[in-house]
C-alpha cells in the first residue's frame, strides 16, 4: 500500500459513509435517507440543468469530430513514432467490453419495446413508434455516449503518455490549472472520479446479478429469481473477477475480452440469420440514416411546450450515467491506446463501437419488435410482469435451441461482468496510486472488495437505486472538469503545433 495516494484513504472513508448511510432503514431517516437526499438531489439537476448535459455530450462529439479532421490528428498518443501496444481486434474487444458490453445485453431487446409502448412522441404500438424506438436506441447507444468516454481517454492517455505526466484526471488540467493539479483542488478532482467509477459499477454489478438471476430462472425453473440467488452470484462472480484481476492486463482482461466479442458475434450472428433476416437488415439500414439525418435535433430536444417528460427520463438520464461512467471506462481506455494518432483513436472510439451498437440492437431489438408487430408476442406484457431483465430470454423462447441461446446469454453476461468489475479494479487502481500503469494488487483487491460489497450490502437493503442515483449527481461537476479539459487540450495542442512549426529544419 506505500504506493498509495491521499486520494486512495478518502475514497474509502466516503465509499464505507455511502453504504453505511444506504443500510440505515428508511423508516429510521424518512427525510434524511440516501435514496430521499440522493433522489432529490438528481431531480433539482435533471429538472434545472438536463439543458446544461445536452449541451454538454453534443459539445463533446462536436469536438471528437473536430479532432478527426483537424491538424492536431496526427499528434500520437506517446513518442514520436511509437507503435500501438496491442493490435485493433484486441484494442476494440477490450474498450467495448469495458465500455457497455454487459449494458447492451441487458437493454438490447428491452430499451427498443419500451420506447415501442412509450415512445418520445406519438401513438404508441405503431410503425412510427417502432421507427422512433430503434432511432432512439441507436442514439442513446452511439456517437455521443463514446464521444464523452473519448473525450476523457484522449487527455488522459496524451498527457501520460506523451507529455509525461502521472495518469490521473487531475493532471490533464495542468495546461490551465498549473501547479494546483498537485494539490488539494487535484485531490478533490480525483476523489470525484473514483467515487463516480466506485458507485457507477457496484450498480451495475448488483444490475448484472439481477439480469443472471433472472435468466437462470427462465433457464430452470427451480431456480428461484430471488434476493438470495442474486447474492450468491455477486460472490461467485466476485471471486472470479479477483481471480482475474491479479493476472494483470495482457492476461485476465485480454483473453476475457476476446472471448466476450467472440460469444457476442457468435449470438448475434446466429439470431440474424435464425430470425427475420432481412427485415433486420432493412432496419438496420433505415435507421442509420434517420439517426444521422436527425441526429442534430435529437440531440438537443427537451419538449419545453409539452407535457412530455419523455427526454428527462431516458435521454437525459442516459447522457448523466455515460458522463458519470467517464472515469472509469476512459481511465481504462486511455491505458490501451499508448501509440495510436488522435486521429486513430477518434475514429476507432467513435465509428466501430456506434457500428456495433447500432447493429446489436437492430438484431435484438429489431428481433423483438418483428415479434411484437406481426406475431403479438408479449413481450411488453412480460417486461411489466416479471421485469425488463426477462426480456432477452423470453425473445429467445420464439427461436431455435431457446435453452443453448439463454446458456451463451447468460454465460456472455457473466464474461461481460468479470471483465468490468476486473476492468474497474484495474482503473480504481490507477487513480488511487498516482497513474500507476500496473496498480498492485493489493490496491486492486481492496476495491475489488469496496464494489462487491457495496452492490451486496444495498441489493439487500434495497438501496441499489439510491446508489445508483448517487453516482449519477457526480456526473454534474464532473461535466464541468470535462469542458475544462476539452480546453485544456486544445491549449497543449496549440502549443505543441506552435513549436513544431518552429522548429528549425535539420
Amino acid at each position: 500500500m506505500k504506493k498509495t495516494t491521499s486520494v486512495f484513504s478518502i475514497s474509502i472513508v466516503i465509499a464505507i459513509m455511502f453504504i453505511i448511510w444506504g443500510t440505515i432503514p428508511e423508516s429510521s431517516l424518512p427525510r434524511y435517507h440516501l435514496n430521499a437526499v440522493s433522489g432529490a438531489v438528481h431531480t433539482f439537476l435533471i429538472d434545472k440543468f438536463g439543458w446544461f448535459y445536452l449541451l454538454s455530450a453534443s459539445l463533446f462529439l462536436a469536438f471528437s469530430l473536430f479532432l478527426i479532421f483537424s491538424r492536431y490528428g496526427n499528434i500520437r498518443l506517446g513518442r514520436d513514432g511509437e507503435e500501438p501496444e496491442y493490435s485493433y481486434m484486441t484494442w476494440f474487444a477490450m474498450l467495448f467490453s469495458a465500455g457497455m458490453g454487459i449494458g447492451l445485453v441487458f437493454w438490447g431487446v428491452a430499451e427498443p419495446v419500451s420506447h415501442y409502448y412509450t415512445p418520445p412522441t406519438g401513438e404508441e404500438a405503431t410503425a412510427e413508434a417502432a421507427r422512433l424506438a430503434m432511432r432512439y436506441s441507436f442514439f442513446h447507444w452511439g456517437l455521443h455516449p463514446w464521444a464523452i468516454y473519448g473525450v476523457l481517454a484522449l487527455a488522459l492517455a496524451y498527457f501520460q503518455f506523451r507529455k509525461r505526466e502521472a495518469g490521473v484526471i487531475s493532471r490533464t488540467l495542468r495546461p490551465l490549472l498549473g501547479a494546483r493539479t498537485e494539490g488539494g483542488l487535484g485531490v478533490a478532482i480525483d476523489t470525484l472520479a473514483v467515487y463516480a467509477t466506485i458507485f457507477g459499477v457496484a450498480t451495475s454489478l448488483g444490475l448484472g446479478a439481477i439480469q443472471i438471476s433472472g435468466g437462470l430462472h427462465q433457464l430452470f425453473p427451480n431456480i428461484s429469481n430471488s434476493i438470495s440467488t442474486q447474492l450468491l452470484i455477486i460472490v461467485v462472480v466476485t471471486a472470479l473477477f479477483m481471480l482475474s484481476a491479479q493476472t494483470g492486463l495482457n492476461k485476465g482482461i485480454k483473453w476475457l475480452s476476446n472471448i466476450n466479442i467472440a460469444l457476442a458475434l457468435l449470438l448475434m450472428l446466429f439470431m440474424l440469420f435464425a430470425g427475420p433476416t432481412n427485415f433486420i437488415m432493412d432496419v438496420f439500414t433505415s435507421t442509420i440514416g434517420t439517426y444521422l439525418q436527425n441526429l442534430p435535433s435529437m440531440s438537443f430536444r427537451l419538449n419545453p411546450f409539452e407535457q412530455n417528460d419523455w427526454p428527462k427520463v431516458w435521454t437525459i438520464f442516459y447522457w448523466a450515467w455515460w458522463i458519470a461512467w467517464a472515469p472509469f471506462v476512459g481511465t481504462f481506455i486511455a491505458r490501451i491506446s499508448r501509440g495510436r494518432t488522435i486521429r486513430e483513436f477518434m475514429i476507432g472510439v467513435l465509428v466501430v463501437p456506434t457500428i456495433f451498437s447500432a447493429l446489436w440492437f437492430s438484431v435484438f431489438g429489431g428481433s423483438a419488435l418483428y415479434l411484437e408487430q406481426f406475431q403479438h408476442a408479449g413481450i411488453g406484457e412480460v417486461m411489466n410482469e416479471k421485469g425488463v431483465e426477462t426480456a432477452l430470454f423470453f425473445t429467445f423462447e420464439h427461436f431455435p435451441f431457446a435453452p443453448l441461446l439463454s446458456g451463451i446469454a447468460i454465460l456472455l453476461i457473466c464474461t461481460f461482468f468479470v471483465t468490468s468489475a476486473d476492468s474497474a479494479t484495474f482503473v480504481l487502481g490507477m487513480q488511487t496510486t498516482n497513474g500507476s500503469l500496473n496498480p498492485p494488487n493489493s490496491v486492486k483487491f481492496v476495491w475489488g472488495i469496496i464494489q462487491s460489497a457495496a452492490a451486496t450490502i444495498l441489493l439487500w437493503t434495497g438501496g441499489l437505486q439510491a446508489l445508483q442515483t448517487a453516482s449519477i449527481i457526480a456526473a454534474f461537476p464532473f461535466a464541468i472538469i470535462m469542458i475544462l479539459i476539452v480546453l485544456s487540450l486544445i491549449r497543449s495542442f496549440q502549443e505543441e503545433v506552435t513549436r513544431k512549426a518552429k522548429k528549425p529544419i535539420q
